[in-house]
C-alpha cells in the first residue's frame, strides 16, 4: 500500500487559481453519483469523472484507463477524507502527481476568492467576492479608508484579514434582498466591525432583529463614493439594486449575465413576475447603457471573465441575455413561471435563518447551503 507520503494535499485555493488561470486540471471526484450530478467542481479548462469511492476499496483498475498519466490528479470527496484514501490507491497504481483537495467540497462550497473589478473616479477601489463553489458574489467597496459590505456571505473569515489589510473603518454592510439560497453573513459582519446593517423594509415584514431601512433614492456615502439604491422587485418584493459610483450596477438576484432571477422562492411568482418585467424592461432601461452590471450569483463557469470575474456592461446584456427580450408579455410570464430550476436546498430554512426566527449550529447551516446556486430562470 502507498503511504500517505505519496499523495500531495492541494488547497481549494490553489485549486481555484489553477482554474482561474485556465490551467488543464483532471479531477476525479469520489462522492456519490447522485450528489456529483447533482454539484460539481467546475471549469473552463476542467475535465471531472465520477468515481465512487465505495467503487475503489479494492484498488482503481475500473478507472486506470481513463487517468492521465503527464498530468496531475486531484481526488476530491465530501470532506476530504475519502480522496486521501484513493489518491492513495491511484499512486499506487503508478501514478506520481496525485493530490488530494484539502477539505472536499465542504471547502469548495465556502471558499471566498477576491477579485479587483476596477477603480473609483475619486480613488478607492471595487472588489468582487467569487464564492465559485456555490455561485455567490458580494462586493466591498473602499473609498477613502471606509468600506462597504454588500451581500456578505455566511463565512467570514475570508473577508475579515482582507478588511484589516487594507486598514479600513467598515461602516454600510447592505443586503439587496432577504436571501434564500444562502445564508447572509451580513448582520454577524456588521456587529463584528460596529457598522450599520441595512435590509429592503419590504423584505423584512418577519424579521427578528433590527436593521437600517434601505429605500428607493437613498444615497450612501462611504468615503468618497456613493452608493445609490435603486428599488428594483421581481426575485423578491424588496429586492434593490445598487449604482456605485456612476460606474457599476450591483442587480442582487434580479438580473444576471446569462439569465434572470426566479420570482418564486417565497411561494409568490404569479404575483411578484409583474414586478420582474417593470424592473427588468423599464426601470432598467432607463439606467445608462455603460454601468457594469455586478450580480450576487452567477448560474456557470462559462459567464465568468478571463480573470474569473463575472460581470458585463448593461447594453451588452440588453442584446445577449435572452431574459431581456422576450417582447411579449405573455410569453414572459410563462417563461419565469415554468422554466425554473429546483428551488434551492432548504431555501425555507435559510429565509427563516436571514430573518432571524432559527439560528441553526453552524454544521446544520453548511448543510443547508450545500449544493448549485438555484436562483435564475434558466
Amino acid at each position: 500500500m502507498a503511504s500517505e507520503t505519496d499523495v500531495k494535499i492541494i488547497t481549494v485555493k490553489e485549486l481555484v487559481k489553477k482554474i482561474f488561470n485556465h490551467e488543464d486540471v483532471f479531477i476525479i471526484d469520489a462522492r456519490n453519483t447522485d450528489d456529483f450530478d447533482d454539484w460539481k467542481i467546475e471549469g473552463k479548462n476542467v475535465e471531472i469523472i465520477n468515481a465512487p469511492y465505495f467503487e475503489l476499496l479494492e484498488g482503481v483498475d475500473s478507472i486506470v484507463d481513463k487517468l492521465p498519466k503527464d498530468k496531475e490528479i486531484y481526488v476530491v470527496c465530501a470532506k476530504g477524507g475519502s480522496s486521501v484514501f484513493v489518491a492513495q490507491q491511484i499512486a499506487e497504481a503508478g501514478f506520481t502527481n496525485v493530490y488530494s483537495v484539502e477539505g472536499g467540497m465542504k471547502a469548495w462550497s465556502e471558499h471566498l476568492e477576491p477579485i479587483k473589478i476596477g477603480e473609483l473616479k475619486n480613488g478607492g477601489d471595487l472588489y468582487q467576492f467569487v464564492r465559485i463553489g456555490k455561485g455567490c458574489l458580494s462586493y466591498l467597496v473602499i473609498s477613502n479608508g471606509e468600506g462597504a459590505m454588500i451581500d456578505t456571505s455566511r463565512m467570514l473569515d475570508p473577508y475579515e484579514p482582507f478588511l484589516k489589510k487594507q486598514d479600513l473603518k467598515l461602516t454600510h454592510v447592505l443586503d439587496t434582498h432577504l436571501h434564500a439560497d444562502h445564508i447572509s453573513g451580513g448582520r454577524k459582519l456588521a456587529d463584528k466591525f460596529d457598522a450599520k446593517y441595512y435590509l429592503p423594509p419590504k423584505d423584512a415584514n418577519e424579521v427578528t432583529f433590527n436593521y437600517e431601512e434601505i429605500n428607493d433614492g437613498d444615497e450612501y456615502t462611504v468615503g468618497q463614493t456613493t452608493i445609490k439604491a435603486i428599488y428594483s422587485p421581481g426575485h423578491t418584493i424588496g429586492s434593490t439594486s445598487f449604482i456605485i459610483d456612476d460606474q457599476y450596477l450591483l442587480t442582487g438576484d434580479i438580473l444576471f449575465i446569462d439569465s434572470i432571477g426566479r420570482p418564486d422562492l417565497a411561494g409568490k411568482a404569479e404575483d411578484w413576475v409583474g414586478d420582474l418585467r417593470t424592473t427588468l424592461y423599464k426601470r432598467y432601461k432607463e439606467l445608462a447603457d455603460d454601468l457594469l452590471v455586478l450580480p450576487a450569483h452567477y448560474m456557470g463557469i462559462e459567464e465568468m471573465n478571463n480573470d474569473g470575474s463575472v460581470s458585463k456592461k448593461l447594453s451588452a446584456l440588453f442584446q445577449q441575455n435572452h431574459g431581456l427580450n422576450i417582447t411579449d408579455e405573455n410569453e414572459f410570464r410563462k417563461t419565469v413561471t415554468e422554466n425554473l430550476p429546483p428551488q434551492p436546498n432548504s431555501y425555507q430554512e435559510i429565509r427563516e435563518t436571514n430573518m432571524g426566527k432559527i439560528a441553526p449550529e453552524e454544521e446544520q447551516q453548511r448543510e443547508m447551503e450545500i449544493g448549485p446556486n438555484r436562483c435564475a430562470v434558466r
